[in-house]
């Protein structure tokens, strides 16, 4: 950790725990800061803070007394979670006072470079294939971000042999001044989180904050299949790398049906790449890009190709049952997110779907329909999910009560050759408390199935 300076002895607000408020306090306290934690939580219902208070942290919990910001903060971290509407986050704004997340402390301390990768979909998948492949590479990756550990935590210990592949939100970018990537990745940009942003235009602002800073000594690596991408990058002052998974490109990086090609010269067959889909191939090429530009040797991201078949509960395969192969897609919340898995697969498939009923229409999903032989509905969308696959031409229907029993009824009704895919289109929140709760239970019976 760079012993970084700046923070000795200013008052410092932390408003919000949960794992990046506690990391963000502890490494404050750390650089000599004066750090006061807010949180809504009550302090006896609240171990993290009470944790923090016996480092000698000041806690206010239980509430947020309008008078906080006359202690004469200098510098306020927020939860990314907390929307610049929130009070506290207004008056500060109003007040002059500098707002950041952890992300920008995670910089500042930090003596390793970072890659950061950000979009709308995609980001899970290419921050741990990167790691994975950096890994085999070797060289001494460390992951962070969005993707469950906490930047500033994973910075405070990084050394300069090191490199911190982060998963980074518009939330977390959003909050973010001086913060500067080695290498910066954009995925995508679809609309998502306007509750948050307001506008598309604001969330986009904020994506791109990720290469804001960079200048002409960093890469950024960005889809060139996407026209509104392209727009942003044009803006950015780095060294650009664009992906393209629409054929061969004389630029960057790019894929045709057989070939993967780094600036237009045949790099690598896609023949033994284990993880399906055109949006996967997309997360392929940009960390493969990043894996390049740092000096990977080409043997060694092949190995890890080769093996990768996902992320847990995103396009996860879980294994082959008799003929069968069975993919774990229970992130997919949402119809694009269903849509992409489903157009992933040319194989006839049978797809277990539904959950928390939000009167979303599923018509999106209907050009992606045309593989699907079979429909496993569950949860409060299951008849409506049903009527919606009949109009489309399933020629099989069938009501289950949970994910276990969806599992119990898709089986027999699959073929050798089939695919048999998760992909709910909607929230889980109506029998279970989290995706990743109703991903673990489908991996359960499908293990169970003999």
């Amino acid at each position: 950790m760079i012993k970084y300076t700046k923070l000795q002895h200013k008052k410092v607000l932390v408003l919000g725990l949960a794992k990046s408020g506690v990391a963000a306090a502890e490494l404050l306290h750390q650089l000599g800061a004066f750090v006061t934690v807010n949180d809504s939580k009550p302090f006896d219902e609240n171990p993290q803070a009470q944790s923090l208070l016996e480092k000698g942290i000041t806690v206010i919990c239980g509430r947020h007394p309008e008078d906080l910001l006359d202690e004469g903060f200098e510098l306020l971290v927020k939860n990314p979670g907390i929307p610049y509407t929130n009070p506290i986050v207004d008056d500060a704004v109003k007040r002059g006072i500098q707002v950041i997340t952890e992300v920008e402390l995670a910089y500042l301390v930090s003596e390793a470079p970072i890659i950061g990768i950000t979009g709308t979909n995609g980001k899970t998948t290419t921050t741990t294939l990167l790691f994975e492949m950096l890994n085999s590479g070797g060289k001494n990756p460390l992951i962070a971000g969005n993707i469950g550990t906490v930047a500033c935590g994973v910075a405070a210990g990084a050394t300069k042999e090191n490199v911190i592949v982060t998963e980074l939100s518009s939330f977390q970018l959003m909050g973010t001044i001086d913060f500067k990537p080695r290498i910066a990745i954009l995925t995508n940009l679809y609309d998502a989180h306007l509750d948050y942003h307001g506008t598309f235009e604001d969330y986009a602002e904020a994506k791109f904050n990720i290469t804001k800073n960079q200048d002409e000594t960093d890469w950024f690596i960005y889809n060139a299949d996407q026209e509104i991408v392209k727009q942003y990058a044009a803006k950015s002052k780095a060294i650009k790398i664009p992906f393209s998974s629409s054929g061969r490109s004389n630029e960057g990086i790019s894929a045709d049906e057989t070939t993967i090609y780094w600036q237009g010269e045949a790099y690598l067959e896609r023949l033994n790449i284990a993880l399906p889909g055109k949006h996967n191939l997309e997360n392929i090429l940009a960390a493969l890009a990043a894996c390049i530009l740092y000096g990977c040797e080409k043997e060694a991201l092949e190995e890890v190709l080769k093996t990768f078949t996902g992320v847990r509960h995103r396009t996860q395969f879980v294994r082959e049952w008799n003929g069968r192969k069975i993919y774990n897609d229970s992130k997919a919340t949402n119809t694009l997110a269903t849509k992409v898995a489903l157009e992933a697969f040319t194989q006839p498939t049978v797809l277990l779907a539904g959950g928390l009923d939000r009167g979303h229409s599923f018509e999106e999903l209907r050009s992606s329909m045309r593989n699907v032989k079979s429909v496993v509905a569950f949860g409060q969308t299951a008849e409506r999910f049903i009527e919606f696959a009949q109009s489309c031409g399933v020629g099989e229907t069938v009501l289950a009560e949970n994910v276990e029993d969806a599992v119990a009824k898709a089986a027999p009704i699959s073929k050798s050759g089939d695919v048999i895919l998760l992909s709910p289109a909607c929230a889980s929140w109506d029998q279970y408390k989290s995706f990743e709760i109703r991903g673990d239970l489908f991996i359960d019976a499908v293990m169970k199935l003999e």
